[in-house]
């Protein structure tokens, strides 16, 4: 199968560009390199053709043509609750117009499906926990906001011009090649801070909950979501809660060292609590997290010492 990742160079795309890879498909990557997205050209493996491009541009048409995808995972996003805050528009452009630039091309280019990463954003603070795929999307960030309207585009052009899609709704992903200096992230974001013998921000009271799922779990649903999952949306995640102060915690363990804490507000858009039920996931798409939180944050850990 011939597959273009719009984002495969960065921290959750490289992944499924792996992933793809091993399972043997034929692999066309599209970043903007973003210096706030995490797309590094190191993070694609040699033999992939890289393509330097904002999804916004017209040329990825050319791209498209000239490739002739049967799939578009489509990754390339703005993906910070936090500068979507502060900036809006630019948040809309990448995810929406974004959006709708790639699908535009898919169509003309006769691409059979579109793989989408949501997120988990799009619920908002809910009414009960755990999230199912049938929990009313209520989204507190423009962040959220963009990518629910995302998911309503993509059945606009399922219904109207018959490419097919599935959306998957991340829980917080993390694990190796996440950006340790980024706005998101809070698990790669502590690890560079451990590393460093420096102190640590604990937004609110670290109570805050979210449900963390390994990257290389997170590839896997992208595998399975290439022959399954037509028209779906599904919340991807493991179905734990874990605390920013658990984070810390399992951090000292890991490493050692007793990171100083310093508090400061909870930040504009985030959710207060989050937990993911991906049964629907288990039985339409065959997926499940196999990955536990320790074990996840040991392999990030170690990847992260080895840099």
């Amino acid at each position: 199968m011939r597959i273009i990742v719009t984002g495969g160079a960065g921290f959750i795309g490289s992944h499924l560009v792996d992933a793809y890879c091993a399972a043997g498909h034929e692999l066309l990557v599209i970043d903007s390199l973003w210096e706030h997205g995490g797309g590094r050209r190191a993070n694609v493996r040699n033999g992939i053709s890289l393509v330097h491009m904002d999804v916004r541009d017209e040329a990825i048409g050319r791209v498209f043509a000239d490739f002739k995808p049967d799939v578009v995972n489509h990754h390339a996003a703005q993906h910070s609750v936090a500068i979507s805050v502060r900036d809006p528009l630019y948040d809309a452009g990448v995810n929406v117009l974004g959006l709708l630039n790639v699908l535009e091309h898919a169509v003309k280019n006769d691409v059979r499906k579109v793989i989408f990463a949501s997120s988990g954003a799009t619920f908002g603070t809910v009414d009960r926990l755990p999230i199912t795929d049938a929990t009313p999307q209520r989204p507190t960030s423009p962040y959220g906001i963009s990518k629910m309207v995302g998911e309503h585009y993509l059945r606009f052009y399922r219904a109207t011009k018959g490419l097919d899609f599935t959306a998957l709704r991340y829980g917080n992903v993390y694990g190796p090649r996440q950006d340790p200096n980024g706005e998101a992230g809070v698990i790669a974001i502590f690890i560079g801070r451990f590393l460093a013998r420096e102190g640590v921000r604990i937004d609110s009271d670290g109570e805050q909950t979210r449900d963390y799922v390994y990257v290389g779990d997170v590839a896997a649903a992208n595998v399975a979501a290439l022959e399954r999952g037509s028209g779906g949306a599904y919340v991807i995640g493991t179905g734990v809660r874990t605390s920013v102060n658990q984070i810390y915690r399992a951090l000292v363990e890991t490493s050692g060292f007793a990171a100083p804490v310093q508090h400061a507000p909870p930040r504009p858009g985030d959710a207060r609590d989050a937990e993911f039920d991906s049964s629907r996931a288990r039985s339409e798409l065959g997926w499940t997290a196999a990955t536990s939180l320790t074990g996840g944050i040991r392999e990030t850990y170690d990847y992260f010492l080895g840099l």
